[in-house]
């Protein structure tokens, strides 16, 4: 007789490694699959190649000698506390600051209500957590966040798009793809939305179309799940509403510091109706136990002492100008055929590339040319997206977003005339590939 011993030592090939337990793994584990996008990054982040790829906020403006007078502040004054396990919804304290700065957008909350989590992507692993069962259906807009579609994947859920415009998601599509889903005797479990600046995207959902998807769920007894993460990050035109504020007992609202902040803290939050709230905290205590203590002592004491509003004005301001300087280059410089949005606040353009080019065939040609972005098919849960990509003008100097965009203006020519001599797109590449940079928030 074998020993056992001797089978489980029998390796499996799965690509070029080698994986003894790729048998054991879960279902839900079989699309987590490297991409060759990825062996680009190192490549990617050398110091002469300008990166419109990551969408890393500038810690750099911040206060940096305030911020480490907060954190000794805290040690010398609270390590007992800071230092000790904390509570797995989050520090009360912190949880009345962030009802201050969801204020700011015309959210009345009670702290009772909110959820700290551990960046906002944590909230959303948490809602699907709750919500999803393997083959339940999500819609999202089209494109989406890559890491939210992760989230959903790895729940086993059934992704579907609901296209998208210049005005943020078209209601009509949204009303469509709920018809079409009760004819087939199905519901959703969830929309999730970035009505503002939206990631990938850059647009914003307009207030008209903001009440008419709210009506939409409404009717369908739809529950929304609205991420804001740049918010605040407003360059131009009037603030408008966030869907919580306008239906908080049907909207579950995603925030976080990460943007008007740091991702160093790692501190988002949920805003929940009770129920859904007791929930999410009972999922967050069998995750991770509790939060960070020292980082929301150190977050609530920023928020009480520092004048926060006024440092996101600094940072609306040196944003605006690096998106006027890259929307600057593109008008000056991108060939005909080449369309993009133009965000009124947040970090993204979306640009679509003229017909034929293939934005992700084309990134080794890019990063080649010392320039780096990400295609737009890490966007989609399918393969749409292939003439898009994502820019990013949040981290690169305006001198930086300008070069760069020339380098991407010489690729995109190059590649124009190879269509033209041999042809459009090549066929699509195969499917578990499309992961965008690691960098991607």
């Amino acid at each position: 007789m074998q020993d056992p011993r001797e089978s489980h030592r029998q390796p499996s090939v799965q690509g070029s490694r080698i994986d003894p337990y790729v048998d054991s793994y879960a279902a839900r584990a079989q699309g987590m699959v490297a991409s060759e996008v990825r062996a680009l990054f190192a490549v990617a982040s050398r110091p002469e190649v300008v990166s419109l790829a990551g969408g890393m906020p500038n810690v750099g403006a911040l206060p940096m000698d305030d911020i480490g007078g907060i954190v000794q502040q805290v040690v010398a004054e609270q390590g007992s506390t800071a230092l000790q396990y904390g509570s797995a919804q989050g520090d009360p304290v912190l949880r009345e600051h962030i009802c201050e700065v969801m204020a700011e957008e015309g959210i009345e909350a009670a702290a009772d209500d909110v959820i700290v989590t551990v960046g906002s992507q944590q909230a959303l692993d948490l809602v699907t957590r709750v919500f999803v069962d393997p083959g339940d259906v999500v819609l999202c807009e089209a494109p989406t966040y890559v890491t939210a579609i992760n989230t959903f994947a790895a729940f086993q859920a059934d992704i579907r798009h609901v296209h998208t415009d210049g005005d943020g998601v078209v209601p009509e599509a949204l009303e469509e793809a709920l018809t079409r889903m009760a004819a087939e005797g199905r519901r959703a479990k969830f929309f999730y939305t970035i009505p503002n600046f939206h990631n990938p995207a850059g647009v914003t959902l307009s207030a008209e179309r903001r009440r008419r998807v709210l009506e939409i769920c409404r009717r369908h007894g739809l529950l929304i799940l609205e991420d804001n993460p740049y918010g605040l990050l407003r360059y131009d035109g009037d603030p408008v509403a966030p869907l919580r504020a306008e239906a908080p007992d049907s909207v579950i609202y995603l925030g976080s510091f990460s943007k008007t902040l740091s991702p160093g803290f790692r501190i988002g939050w949920a805003l929940a109706p009770s129920a859904v709230r007791a929930k999410l905290v009972l999922a967050a205590e069998s995750a991770m136990l509790s939060h960070s203590t020292f980082n929301q002592m150190v977050v609530r004491r920023y928020l009480a002492t520092h004048a926060w509003r006024e440092q996101i004005k600094d940072f609306n301001e040196m944003y605006r100008q690096r998106r006027d300087a890259m929307l600057g280059a593109l008008d000056a410089l991108m060939p005909a055929g080449t369309e993009w949005t133009r965000p009124d606040g947040g970090f993204f353009v979306w640009l679509t590339l003229p017909e034929g080019l293939d934005a992700k065939a084309m990134l080794p040609r890019a990063v080649n040319e010392r320039v780096a972005y990400v295609p737009g098919t890490g966007f989609y849960a399918s393969q749409e997206g292939r003439r898009n990509m994502r820019l990013s003008f949040c981290y690169p100097t305006c001198e930086q977003i300008r070069e760069g965009v020339r380098r991407l203006v010489g690729v995109i020519e190059g590649e124009t005339a190879l269509r033209d001599t041999f042809g459009g797109m090549s066929a699509p590449a195969a499917a578990g590939d499309d992961t965008p940079f690691p960098d991607l928030p």
